[in-house]
């Protein structure tokens, strides 16, 4: 073959010197194989004759030609850069066991949380994926895991989060909690309005629910440890609901009290008996001071123990020196004195709580409530399983003004990251260290493509 045909790698320069009269430098078009725009272009001002050509029903390829030497062969084959490869992303239908999976609706320190829709009830779920490589890496993960799926089988309540089902994938190591469905947290709440607070009559409902449910737990004997905004979840209708008992504690049945030796939970919660570091304490008192922490919180948008570390959190917790703002009138205020005694011997019991004057009267209406924040934009908390559903028995793909796109690269620098994420973990042994990596995409057709660069 003429060296003319090899020199591929020439610069810019010696490719317009080596072109000659008879030469048509092509653009930087994207074109279909048997677009009608190909042949005009090859043939305008060709040195070709007409006994050279192909027939007229027949695609017209530069390599079906005679003669090659009056065609720059640097005009057919472009390099392509891998941030010009586009693919189309696909909503792909997922299915564990029965249930078609949603979207991500939260993420906590042992998992994901994604919605679900049961096939057969069609009942709308959550999951909770844990994974065991990340709980090993917890303290207690596995552990707080296996206690509070025990607990959950145990208990139903209207206040306590239930559990409807629980999958295992022995293959990737994967648990799923299959769940109630709540649309999200009190803290999510609290944190979409500016003044971080609820209205006195929306707190008073919260509280007197959350009240509810934790004599429930008290009445199986099981300590929470851990009620704080974010582990109250709200569904569509109003109804709170206790969760995450991962740190909850069941005591004896047979038991002369209800002592506990472990203190677990979230340190601007814990009552001053943990924060001192007594070795044993009533379990029911911290679940009332967590409450009354919790109720604080609601009423005036602060917490009424606050540290620039956890040693000094812990240590204004312990002295047990609160404020309580001027705004906050009795009956209120004489509840959260009440639930905030620094002695658990002096600290109001679930009973007494009950009984109190702001409990049992709910406040006026002086303004207007605080409302779920939308799930990505959409007030209305539309499922999220349907997109998926509709995708995978319709086909979407060129009606869609939604679509989302991305490049090859950003494909590679995902798998390199997803790849790190995978080493950086502890490694399981007698598994294959070969990455199953499944594009969720579809590559556009090249015709969608406006031009190409050359690079």
């Amino acid at each position: 073959m003429d060296n003319k045909m090899c020199n591929i790698t020439q610069s810019d320069s010696d490719d317009q010197e080596n072109i000659s009269e008879n030469e048509v430098e092509l653009t930087n078009r994207v074109f279909e194989v048997n677009s009608e725009d190909l042949r005009p272009l090859f043939l305008q001002e060709s040195h070709l004759s007409d006994h050279q050509l192909l027939d007229e029903d027949e695609p017209f390829w530069p390599n079906a030609l005679d003669d090659l030497d009056g065609v720059n062969i640097n005009n057919f084959f472009h390099r392509v850069s891998s941030d010009q490869v586009i693919y189309q992303a696909k909503k792909r239908l997922k299915m564990i066991g029965k249930y078609v999976m949603g979207d991500l609706l939260g993420e906590g320190s042992y998992g994901k949380v994604k919605e679900m829709l049961d096939s057969d009830t069609l009942c709308r779920r959550a999951v909770k994926i844990l994974k065991q490589r990340k709980l090993r890496r917890i303290p207690n993960g596995v552990q707080n895991v296996e206690r509070e799926i025990k607990l959950l089988k145990s208990l139903k309540h209207k206040n306590v989060i239930s559990l409807v089902d629980v999958l295992y994938n022995d293959e990737k190591q994967k648990m799923y909690l299959i769940m109630e469905f709540c649309v999200g947290s009190l803290q999510g709440m609290l944190e979409s309005t500016p003044s971080k607070k609820f209205p006195f009559f929306q707190a008073h409902g919260y509280f007197t629910q959350l009240v509810d449910g934790l004599e429930y737990l008290h009445s199986k004997r099981v300590v929470h440890k851990d009620i704080k905004p974010g582990n109250l979840l709200l569904t569509l209708e109003g109804v709170l609901k206790i969760s995450d008992l991962g740190v909850a504690e069941t005591i004896d049945f047979f038991a002369n009290d209800d002592t506990c030796v472990q203190g677990q939970g979230s340190p601007a919660f814990q009552p001053p008996e943990i924060a001192n570091g007594l070795d044993s304490f009533p379990g029911f008192k911290v679940d009332v001071w967590s409450s009354g922490v919790t109720l604080y919180n609601f009423v005036t948008g602060q917490y009424p123990f606050e540290g620039d570390s956890i040693y000094k959190l812990f240590e204004n917790i312990g002295k047990g020196d609160f404020t309580i703002p001027g705004d906050i009138e009795d009956p209120l205020r004489s509840l959260l004195w009440g639930m905030l005694q620094k002695e658990p011997e002096e600290r109001f019991s679930l009973q007494q709580i009950r009984q109190h004057l702001w409990f049992s009267k709910r406040p006026p209406l002086t303004e207007a409530p605080v409302p779920i924040p939308p799930l990505r934009n959409d007030e209305f908390h539309c499922m999220t399983v349907l997109p998926y559903l509709f995708d995978h028995y319709y086909d979407t793909s060129d009606t869609a003004s939604n679509l989302q796109y991305f490049t090859q690269r950003q494909l590679n620098e995902e798998i390199m990251k997803r790849e790190a994420e995978q080493n950086n973990g502890n490694a399981q042994p007698n598994q294959s260290s070969k990455r199953r990596w499944k594009k969720p995409i579809s590559c556009i057709a090249v015709r969608k493509l406006p031009g190409c660069k050359q690079s």
